[in-house]
């Protein structure tokens, strides 16, 4: 009998000369599927490492543990790891500092440089002594002149906290003019082109990783870039991550500075406040961040372990909602400061709310619920739970209860825009009519579905079609680009009870499907709904994106229709201003 087994991961490298001196070794894992479980991965990614070679030499962060066995020998080819001075590490997600202890071990006299924040880190990932220096924003290190190619290496550093890390550095040289920013303009795209050449297949997964990563740290984006503008003409910025930009500079440093801004418009914004390389509180924070911003709601991510206190009580104090973790049952000093000054600058007009940080050692969900109750806040939504290591439907849970806060933060801004649109005018959109549909999708754990109206053929060869999806639909995370999705068609006279099924407003976490009839495995998207007129099996091919909704154009794979005679179910509206 024959055994199937999974073949084994695509893993390659790559080492090229990027400028006079400098040589990037890329880590290419082809087939990853996943960056931790709640960030879906279409087309692979990439770690970048770099060396930098003046009078002295500098690597610029190292690979994913899982490259060991190839990046070491790699790297021992390119020179002799007793001879690296300085080891820049940018920050200290192990997909990057994964060889930094076998990289101590060949050279147990390397300098490694970063934030001090990345110091005390480290100290508890390598557990062993090591040389280091803290350096911050307007330090330099400098390598001194080439022999060979005369050009002096100068590093100058910027801090770029929560990019999105609190141990974040860019690194600055001023003899190429590259910028290395670790995980900031990165994406997570894997092709043997080590720069943006091809603008156009990567716009994709570069919005979908800001989205995901940069989007809840908008503020600290803008930061970021004020200290960027007052450096010398970048010539490329070498991320941490995908191709490396050079070709189309401009066009992604316009991209964050437009994306951010927007996210940073108004006054109005929720503190998710978190412990960094806690438990799991890291990603369960982004994720409720990621899900105020779908709402058009701006998010800023909190770490109470590196906040300074001034700051920390000002981002609380002028937040209208505030989303706290469980913290440990017996805190260090700093970490019980941060809470006492957290507690003390909240007051009464705050949305507030709790979330599991699944740390090991939490203080009980309950106790801190109720300590902030007391303080007479009002409940943003109840404590959210973690009973098991989160998953992804502890996730989409997590980013869910995040769109509903977010859409209670925006509601003022929601309705004035509703009212400003001209009667007749809205009067007149609203005679734009639809057909009615249940769009569908599922990937692994996650799953979810919404009824849409916005629905049209876009094309003959091959067949394809447009839906209009908001922006703070649940859905629309499962509806990237090269995602499947099934559109069930209703039929007129017969569609009533799922309408109302699914134009329910559902808990954040609970499944859409429950007591609703569905046909597993009939495509392969997500399920079809056994009362439907039609179904359509569709992978998305293309985003466009307008102010409050995405344009989703798809491809359609399969389909099948189970009554021939039927009719589709027409939505007719009176306003334009709302479904």
């Amino acid at each position: 009998m024959t055994v199937a087994t999974a073949a084994p991961p695509r893993l390659s490298l790559q080492c090229e000369a990027i400028g006079a001196d400098t040589t990037t070794i890329r880590s290419l894992d082809w087939d990853r599927s996943r960056f931790d479980i709640e960030f879906g991965l279409r087309n692979g990614t990439t770690y970048n490492a770099f060396l930098v070679r003046g009078e002295r030499t500098a690597l610029i962060d190292t690979s994913h543990a899982k490259f060991a066995d190839t990046w070491l020998p790699l790297l021992e080819g390119q020179i002799d790891p007793t001879t690296i001075d300085y080891l820049i590490v940018s920050h200290t997600e192990p997909d990057h500092s994964g060889l930094i202890g076998a990289v101590l071990e060949r050279n147990p006299e390397i300098e490694i440089v970063g934030s001090k924040v990345a110091i005390a880190y480290l100290a508890d990932q390598v557990h062993r002594t090591f040389k280091s220096r803290a350096v911050k924003s307007g330090e330099v290190l400098d390598l001194g002149t080439n022999p060979s190619s005369g050009v002096a290496h100068r590093f100058e550093f910027l801090s770029a906290p929560n990019l999105h890390w609190p141990d974040t550095i860019f690194s600055f040289d001023h003899g190429t003019g590259i910028l290395y920013t670790c995980d900031a303009f990165g994406l997570h795209y894997c092709s043997d082109a080590v720069f943006d050449v091809d603008p156009g297949s990567i716009a994709p997964d570069f919005r979908f990783y800001y989205d995901c990563l940069m989007g809840p740290n908008a503020r600290s984006v803008l930061q970021a870039l004020k200290r960027m503008d007052a450096l010398p003409e970048l010539s490329m910025i070498a991320t941490g991550h995908g191709p490396l930009l050079r070709d189309h500079l401009s066009l992604w440093i316009g991209d964050y500075r437009d994306w951010s801004s927007q996210r940073s418009a108004g006054e109005t914004y929720a503190a998710v406040c978190y412990l960094s390389q806690y438990g799991f509180c890291d990603r369960l924070s982004q994720a409720l961040a990621r899900g105020i911003g779908k709402a058009d709601s701006q998010a800023q991510l909190v770490d109470l372990r590196s906040t300074d206190p001034q700051e920390l009580a000002a981002l609380i104090g002028e937040a209208s909602a505030v989303l706290v973790p469980t913290w440990p049952a017996n805190p260090d000093v700093e970490t019980q400061q941060s809470i006492g000054t957290l507690l003390a600058a909240l007051h009464g007009k705050q949305w507030v709310a709790v979330y599991d940080a699944y740390g090991g050692n939490d203080l009980p969900i309950d106790s801190i619920a109720a300590k902030l109750r007391s303080l007479g806040q009002k409940e943003a939504f109840p404590p959210l739970r973690v009973k098991k290591v989160p998953d992804g439907n502890d996730y989409q849970r997590f980013e869910e209860a995040g769109t509903d806060l977010g859409q209670v933060l925006g509601r003022a801004k929601t309705i004035a825009a509703m009212k400003a649109l001209d009667s007749d005018l809205d009067k007149a959109l609203g005679r734009l009519s639809g057909g009615l549909y249940i769009v569908t999708a599922r990937q692994e754990e996650r799953s979810s579905a919404m009824v849409a109206s916005w629905v049209s053929q876009a094309s003959f060869e091959p067949p394809g079609l447009s839906i209009a999806v908001a922006k703070d639909r649940a859905i629309e995370t499962l509806m990237q680009v090269g995602d499947r999705f099934v559109l069930n068609v209703l039929q007129e006279g017969q569609y009533q009870d799922l309408l109302r099924h699914f134009l329910r407003r559902f808990p954040p976490g609970a499944d859409r499907f429950e007591g609703v009839a569905t046909l597993e495995g009939a495509a392969r998207g997500g399920p079809v709904l056994s009362d439907a007129l039609a179904f359509l099996g569709c992978q998305v091919v293309q985003r466009m994106e307008t102010p409050d909704h995405w344009i989703i154009y798809a491809e359609v794979e399969e389909g099948t229709v189970a009554d021939a005679e039927g009719s589709t179910a027409v939505h007719h509206r009176k306003v334009g201003n709302h479904y």
